[in-house]
């Protein structure tokens, strides 16, 4: 999947499928890439347009979405 640089301390890259409806997310801290699962176009134009990205997946991705680790 392709990802985007993205204006995040919490984030490097970002990047989502709308046809699978998978976020991919790398980490900034760790380096890691995750996929969430499950996750709507509508909740990924508010994650990407949000005024803090790392707080945004704090409150409203991390544990709420089925997730795997693949990197």
């Amino acid at each position: 999947m392709q990802r985007q640089p993205v204006q995040s301390s919490a984030l490097n890259s970002a990047g989502y499928d709308p046809a699978s409806r998978i976020l991919e997310l790398e980490f900034r801290d760790s380096g890691g890439v995750w996929q969430y699962f499950g996750f709507s176009k509508a909740s990924f134009k508010k994650f990407i347009h949000a005024e803090s990205l790392g707080n945004f997946f704090v409150t409203r991705i991390k544990g709420k979405y089925p997730e795997l680790r693949i990197k």
